[in-house]
This record gives structure tokens, sequence and C-alpha cells, in this order.
């Protein structure tokens, strides 16, 4: 709260700054703003930036690393009394001095004679250093931003190019805002690989990569069944996959073929009432699609196959309507169907745009050839719009392998390799939050057999990626 107040302060003094600074290029023009380098507003933006920026950068930096610079310091000289204490108490210990000296409900363990003289001590210095720490850099911000408006005040003039500085800002912002983005992908990946490599050490990748069999439960004892587990990933990846391929059967046509209305058949008011109607279905939460597919879609399926299997008994086909009898609301085809139905905005809200963007001149000149409708859209639009289909159909297909959700509620969690939609399947996504769930420990190859299937979805999903850019690059060329 104190951060978020000193910050709200340092807003409000930038924002004094800024008017006396812009009323001082006011001045210096003489109420003729043509005889300024900058407009008057660069001036006071330029002045602002300097009072408010450093002092808000020494802010953020002691809000985010503030906590673990104290703890250094409490922990700096450990008491005799605590040393003694096995490592695990020894954290409990420095975790409820921090957390006293904060304010709050330390563990239920009880501190008695010396250990309770060293919590006491402690909890007294981490209130001690919190108030040091805090007053530093406060004082530390509110010296900046004085030492900013001194620097930057003065130097306003008429021929000062304070909108150039202004822009340098901007792009020193920018700058930073890209490369934070490339570090936290840089980061992900590191993660991900190192994490994996630890994996790695103790299954084979073959055993992961090609390994049919997928039960990664790790035994307490070494004579107990199933001790080392079983982490091969086919079908995981085949369960992803299937549930993938059902959902752009639905999503596919049914978003390509509306996107095909709503750009060349549909009018003005048709157009403008389709259109959000299907972009609604985009901001439904997954887990609402979640409970559509357990509570309506799962057994509307089920029972229409009972149904037909029902109809088969007693006859020819009596083995395959003895399986019908028997299928469940859990299984991959309610999964994937509600899937297609979610990506349906997806494919139709990028295809529609792209279709729109494709030169009204194709157009005019296949109805000069004597074209019609259909078929200029057939052979004219759609070649001309097919590489920016092929991107919208990639992103949902991206989006239909990451989703966790639908899956984990309408398809089950049983690693099944099959083909067969019928059946209960689970996906990479859903094992990876369901290995992560709870208090885990990462040292077990349980547990980072998440960050090995992380990996694997991330070079799989990349490498899709790769071949849709050079299909996109290879018809691009042609109607460019």
């Amino acid at each position: 709260m104190t951060i978020l107040i000193a910050l709200a302060l340092l807003a409000a003094f930038s924002a004094s700054v800024y008017m006396l600074s812009r009323r001082r290029a006011v001045a210096l023009a003489e109420g003729r703003s043509a005889s300024l380098h900058s407009l008057p507003g660069y001036h006071g933006t330029w002045v602002a930036l300097w009072a408010g920026v450093p002092a808000a950068l020494i802010i953020i930096l002691f809000a985010i690393f503030g906590a673990r610079i104290e703890d250094s310091a409490l922990r700096a000289q450990v008491p005799a009394a605590v040393a003694e204490l096995p490592a695990e108490r020894q954290e409990v210990f420095w975790s409820d001095a921090s957390a006293i000296a904060r304010g709050q409900t330390p563990s239920e363990i009880s501190y008695q004679g010396p250990i309770g003289e060293a919590l006491a001590a402690k909890t007294a210095e981490a209130r001690r250093l919190s108030v040091i720490g805090l007053v530093s850099v406060l004082a530390l911000s509110g010296v900046l931003a004085l030492c900013g408006v001194l620097l930057a005040y003065p130097r306003l003039s008429k021929d000062f190019r304070a909108r150039n500085r202004v822009e340098g800002w901007t792009g020193v912002l920018l700058i930073a805002c890209s490369t934070l983005a490339v570090l936290t992908t840089v980061g992900i990946l590191g993660s991900l690989i190192w994490e994996s490599m630890r994996f790695f050490q103790s299954v084979s990748p073959a055993d992961f990569l090609f390994g049919t069999s997928w039960d990664p439960q790790i035994a307490m004892r070494s004579d107990q069944v199933a001790a080392k587990g079983a982490f091969g990933a086919v079908p995981l990846f085949v369960g992803t996959f299937l549930i993938m391929l059902i959902a752009m059967t639905v999503a596919a046509p049914v978003g390509l073929f509306s996107a095909i209305y709503l750009s060349e058949y549909a009018g003005p008011g048709t157009r403008a009432t389709i259109k959000p109607l299907l972009e609604i279905l985009a901001g439904v939460p997954t887990v609402v699609y979640g409970f559509f597919a357990a509570l309506t879609v799962g057994p509307s399926f089920r029972a229409f196959f009972n149904w037909v299997g029902a109809m088969l008994v007693e006859g020819p086909m009596d083995p395959l309507g003895q399986y019908l009898m028997t299928v469940q609301n859990q299984m991959a085809l309610t999964a994937g169907v509600v899937m297609g139905i979610m990506l349906i905005p997806f494919v139709s809200s990028l295809s529609d745009d792209i279709i729109n963007a494709v030169p009204q001149t194709l157009r005019d000149g296949s109805y000069a050839m004597g074209a019609t409708k259909s078929e200029t859209v057939k052979r004219v639009i759609l070649p001309a719009a097919l590489p920016g289909v092929a991107g919208a159909l990639m992103l949902a297909v991206s989006r239909a392998i990451g989703e966790t959700m639908i899956v984990t509620m309408a398809a089950g969690l049983q690693a099944k390799l099959t083909a067969n939609p019928l059946d209960t399947v689970t996906t990479v996504t859903v094992q990876i939050v369901t290995l992560l769930t709870g208090d885990q420990e990462f040292d077990s190859p349980k547990t980072l057999a998440a960050f090995g299937l992380g990996l694997t979805l991330f070079t799989v999903t990349l490498a899709l990626n790769i071949v849709a850019l050079g299909f996109v690059r290879k018809y691009r060329e042609q109607y460019d």
C-alpha cells in the first residue's frame, strides 16, 4: 500500500511539473506558439518525464526486489540457536520472523527458550530493515524527482527540441518493451530446456518419444509395482491430434463458409447482425464450453450412440451394437465437437477480414469475363486469400492443441493409444496440469515429465508454424 501511495504522489508531482513547464513554454513564446520549435505540451512532457521516470523506476525495483534484499540482510547473521536446527526448521524460522514483522500469522510451531529469544530479536531486526529500506527508497526517489526537475526545467527555451527528446524517450520505451518480450520468450524456452534435460537424465528420450504406455507414477519403494513408472508420450500426442482433427473438421468448413457468406453474399444489415453474434463465441470462457460439453453434448452423443447400438443388436452388426451401447459421456468426439464450436469465430472473423482485403479489381475483372459470383469466389477470391486463410486455420490449430479445460471435462484423463473418437483420451496440456497440480517435488521424474511434454509440444507447434509460414510465402508470391 505504501508503494502505491508513493507512486500516486509521484504521478501527482509529475502532473504538476507538466503544467508548470507547459506554462513556462507558453510564456517563452509570448503568445505565439509558432515561434517555439516544439509545442508547449512537448516541453511539459519532457520535464515531467525527467521528474517521474527515474524515481518511479527506483520505487518499482524496490517493490520487486526489496523483500529479497531485506531477507538476505536478515539472514546475514544466524543466531547460534538457529544454526543448530535442521535446514527445514531454519526455513520455517526465517519465514516466521518475516511474517510476524509484517503483521501476518506465523506457523503453528512454538518457539521457547533461546529459539524464542532469537525469533523476537530477528523479528525486531526485520521491522527495522523494512523501515530503513522504505525510508531510503522514498528519500532517494524524492531526490531523483527534484534533481530531474532542476536538470530539465532550466533548459526550456524557444529553440529547445523538446519533441525530439520526448520521441527519444518513446523510442527507449519501445525498445525496452521489445527487449522484455524477447527475454521473456528466451526465459520460457530456457526453463523448459533446463528442466527437460533434468527429466531426460532419468528417462530415456527414446522411451519418452516412442513409448506407447503413459503411467507416470513413481512408487515410494523399489519393490512396488511400477516403481519406475511409464513415460511413453505417444498416447498423449495421439489424443491431442485426434481431438484437434475433430475440432478442425467442425471449425474449418463452418468458419470458412460463414466468412464467405458474410463477405460476399450477406447484405449490410445481415452482416451487422450475424458477425457480432459469431464473435460472441470467442468471448465465452472455456470452462463454460466444458460445462456445455459435459452436461449437454456428452449425454446427447451417448444417448444417440446407445440408440444406434440398440438398433444393431441381434443382427450382423451385433458386436458394433454391443460396443455402441457402452459409450460414455466422456469421449474424444465430444471434446472435439465443442472445441470446434469454440474455434468457429477464430476462423470466421479472420477469414472474413482477409477475404474483404482482396482487391475489388479482381472481382470486377472476373465479372467482366462473364464469371458468376460462385465461380468468382471459387476461382479468384479464395486463391487470392489463401495465404491469409491458411494463417487463420493455423491459429485455430494452435488454439486447439493448447486447450485444456474442455478436454479435461469432456474427454477424460485416460491415456489411450487409439484413433477411435468414441473412446476416452487425454492430451498433452491436460497431463501437464495434472502433473503440476498440488504440492509437487521438482526432483521427481513424475513432475519433471511436465517440462518434457511442454518442450515437445513447443517443438511440434513450432514445426507446424514453420510449415504454414512456408506455405503462405509460396502462394503469397503469386498474388502480391
